[in-house]
Parts: structure tokens; sequence; C-alpha cells
């Protein structure tokens, strides 16, 4: 289920600029949320997971950047000026305790913060909407609201990070995809990969995220925006959409929206 978030910009705490690098802090702030509704269930979602037979773990929620209509970068400081009094954010839940209830008043009129020590900026949660679920078709494009991060993993434990235009990326994608479904549902994907393609249109434009800034555990993970035409039976597609294309969706990679 996807919600679409209304933030206030409250400039007058903290002002009006954010790190660059904000994206793994949008993390931290839904586990923080959810944490203050049961601690418990936020314990299990940000620790254990559900936990694959190789150790993986897939924690079931992705979320866009901040949608902003008007901002400044500032490039030498790394910031990002928020000049608009609203911005939007949208946010996808596949837990069965997700629901739009549960949501809707946990996150209704929250305040948080998003930055580092050098900047920061208070929102406030104005308004949680249900977004309607698309007419889902076996052929759709889609952009991307967040890059997508699509590892191929080699000896040593080094980690390439492949451009959606790669020849093996469409395969990676949908690996990791079977692998999330059988992950959530707990039996084996019944579609075969060979059923389910991807097709890049245009040029995959990089983008290098930092995370964990200012930490010892500091490190860089390279992802993607591009639009994508995807072939896929009707309940990948929906599971695609839901859950995010490629690695690291909890820290708010591969996040899609549907091209009209």
């Amino acid at each position: 289920m996807r919600f679409k978030l209304q933030l206030e910009v409250n400039k007058n705490v903290f002002g009006n600029r954010l790190p660059i690098n904000y994206q793994y802090e949008q993390s931290a702030v839904i586990y923080r949320i959810l944490a203050r509704a049961d601690k418990d269930y936020a314990t299990w979602l940000h620790e254990n997971g559900y936990r694959m037979e190789n150790g993986k773990t897939f924690k079931f929620f992705s979320y866009s950047r901040f949608m902003i209509e008007k901002y400044k970068v500032l490039r030498e400081k790394e910031q990002l000026q928020i000049l608009s009094d609203t911005i939007e954010w949208q946010i996808s839940f596949l837990p069965e305790k997700s629901t739009q209830r549960f949501i809707q008043g946990l996150f209704m009129n929250q305040v948080f913060e998003v930055g580092d020590r050098r900047s920061k900026v208070q929102f406030i949660v104005r308004n949680v909407e249900v977004m309607p679920s698309p007419d889902f078709t076996e052929e759709m494009t889609f952009r991307t609201l967040s890059p997508v991060c699509l590892k191929l993993r080699r000896e040593r434990r080094k980690v390439d990070y492949l451009s959606p235009a790669d020849a093996a990326a469409s395969y990676i994608l949908f690996k990791g995809l079977m692998g999330k479904y059988a992950l959530f549902y707990g039996i084996e994907c019944p579609f075969p990969i060979e059923d389910c393609r991807m097709e890049v249109l245009g040029q995959p434009k990089s983008a290098l995220v930092k995370i964990k800034v200012d930490t010892p555990q500091e490190t860089c993970v390279r992802g993607f925006m591009c639009r994508m035409r995807i072939s896929a039976p009707l309940e990948m597609m929906r599971f695609l959409y839901e859950s995010s294309a490629g690695s690291l969706s909890s820290m708010g990679f591969g996040f899609l929206e549907i091209e009209k």
C-alpha cells in the first residue's frame, strides 16, 4: 500500500537546508515513527526482518526522495536549500500490519527532523493520503523517483554497481524481485524469470549516494535514475511497484512511478 505525505517545512527551527545525502536519514525517520506506536514491530522490521536462507534480510517498506517543487543546490556545501513551504514524500509498505488506518493514524501530525550536524530541517506531517492502486498491465513504463541500485557480487566481497543499461541488469533486477516475493509470501515465485524483462529508455543518470555520513560506517552506493519499460506477469508488475526495484529498497533506492 502506497501513501503520499504532505510535509510542512518548518524553517523557523533549524532553517531550510538539507544535506544532499539525506536519503539514509529518511529511513531512520520511518523506524522512529514506527517505534512510537509499537516498539516490538519496529525492532522486528529493523533488526530481524524476514531472513532469507543466505542470510540476507529484506525490510518491507520503500520510499521516494523528497519531492521538492522549488529548491537550490549549494554544491560547495553539499546542501539542498528548500524554497517551497511544503513538499511531498511517498512511502510504500508491504507488511500485513501496515493497513490504511495504522499508517494514517501513526504518521499524521508527526514532527521529525532530517539532516546532519551541519544542516537540518524540521518537517510536520500535514496530510497522509492513500494512493489508489494503479491498473496494472503486462507491459508498463516506469521512471525512478529514487536511484535504482543493481548489485553484482564478485569474488572477495567485491561489489559492482551495474547501470540499468548493462546486459545483465534485467536478470539481476528480477532475480532479486523473485527473492523478495518468495520471502514475503513464503513460497517460491511461480513465474519463470524468462517471462520478465526490463528495457531502459534513454540514458540512465548515475547518482553516487553517501550512506551513514560522518560515521565510521560511511560508505557510498551507486544508483541510477532512469526510465524503463517492464514486461512481466500482472502479479510481478504489482509486486515490483509496491516493493521497489533492485537492492536497498528500505534505504530509499529503486522507488518507481508509473508513466501515464
